[in-house]
């Protein structure tokens, strides 16, 4: 729906101006009509809000201010407007000055939020929309605040875990480079004056740092060529789930990531349900807020399952996805009909084991690269320093 741009007379004579969203110009004139205003200027503006990526803390802080303003009794327009005043983030307080006006003119705010998907995602505005219709709205927001609080802390942990080792050994790489690209040469030409042959490991290394330096420009782009590739195969249906299939196969990182996948399906699930969500409308928002495309491809099943009037642990039960004991507990939740209780129960349990299993990667981690890089820079220096050792032990014979 295009935005409109206005300017008009009011009854007191003086010129105002604003902006409204309507199918076309038509409309917009009978909107003026019904406010008393005599329109002046009416045209379609080509403003289009920024609606770039804001960060979490900051979605986070507006929602629990937002529940605080309501819950002591402002209206929405006027919550909205003192929250985009003190937003200090440019592009965050365009999108709010464009909710608020939406809601001004009569929109929803679950449907004046569904304008920005960047900032608020269906999960937001599906808690939102349940919020308004049921009349709780400031009790929605503050348990999304905290539900988006815990789901970023998760989120900090799993790439985390993903981060460190994949930082050391990026680091070891670049050291690695270094030595032989500038290090290894200086030796070599020493080599050369001595005469004579070279100890296999010494030649092996210079035959290295050779290669490297004649084919390294090669490597680079090769591997960035490769990274692209995978990065484009990974974008279409097909590659992400063949490769999110491996993740789940690849030992000890698989258990990180299906735990947190786990954590990450219990806690949305559960924070919409005790919304008021409907299931069926829930599992959708869940499955894309999953993290894993062989896990989301479960919870579509489950959902179409669910629909045809089963229950929703035998469905989660049969995809062999999610553990026993979760299953169980789901199960235990329907039949007692605590089931947002049981589901947010079952998170807290695997968002700690996910801060367990990162530490001992952690942990396991540690020495192993620290081993690992110390034993590829110590067998550099030993292979260079073997023919200095062969020249001492002749002259010394």
């Amino acid at each position: 729906m295009p935005t409109y741009s206005w300017q008009g007379k009011n009854r007191a004579g003086r010129v105002i101006k604003g902006k409204i969203d309507a199918k076309n110009v038509d409309e917009v004139y009978k909107y003026l009509a019904q406010q008393l205003i005599t329109p002046i200027k009416v045209e379609e503006s080509k403003e289009k809000v920024k609606s770039a990526k804001v960060p979490i803390k900051d979605i986070v802080i507006f929602t629990r201010q937002f529940s605080t303003m309501i819950d002591a009794g402002l209206p929405l327009v006027q919550s909205l407007d003192i929250l985009a005043a003190q937003q200090p983030i440019k592009a965050f307080k365009e999108v709010l000055l464009a909710v608020k006006n939406d809601v001004e003119q009569g929109t929803t705010l679950a449907d004046a939020l569904k304008k920005h998907p960047k900032v608020f995602d269906d999960l937001y505005v599906g808690l939102v929309a349940a919020g308004e219709m049921g009349g709780m709205l400031d009790t929605i927001l503050n348990r999304l605040a905290t539900y988006m609080e815990k789901a970023e802390k998760l989120k900090k942990r799993v790439k985390g875990a993903l981060t460190y080792p994949i930082a050391v050994i990026g680091i070891a790489v670049i050291v690695v480079a270094v030595i032989l690209i500038w290090v290894i040469p200086v030796f070599q030409k020493m080599f050369a004056d001595f005469g004579g042959e070279l100890p296999a490991p010494t030649q092996f290394v210079i035959n290295l740092s050779q290669g490297l330096k004649k084919y390294g420009i090669f490597i680079v782009i090769g591997f960035f060529v490769l990274s692209s590739v995978i990065k484009k195969y990974y974008g279409t249906p097909k590659g992400r789930r063949k490769i999110d299939a491996l993740l789940l196969k690849v030992p000890v990182f698989s258990d990180i990531i299906r735990k947190s996948s786990v954590a990450r399906f219990t806690r949305t699930l559960g924070t919409m349900i005790q919304s008021g969500v409907q299931i069926l409308d829930a599992m959708d928002i869940v499955a894309k807020t999953a993290g894993n495309k062989i896990v989301e491809d479960a919870i579509v099943n489950a959902k179409v399952s669910i629909s045809q009037g089963k229950t929703i642990a035998e469905p989660i039960g049969e995809s062999g996805v999610f553990p026993p004991m979760v299953v169980q507990m789901i199960a235990v939740g329907e039949a007692t009909g605590a089931m947002d209780t049981m589901l947010n129960k079952i998170a807290d349990f695997y968002e700690e084991e996910v801060d367990a299993a990162v530490d001992a990667l952690t942990a396991l981690l540690e020495p192993m690269l620290m081993v690992g890089l110390g034993s590829i820079l110590g067998g550099l220096i030993i292979s260079m320093y073997l023919p200095i050792f062969k020249l001492a032990g002749a002259a010394g014979g």
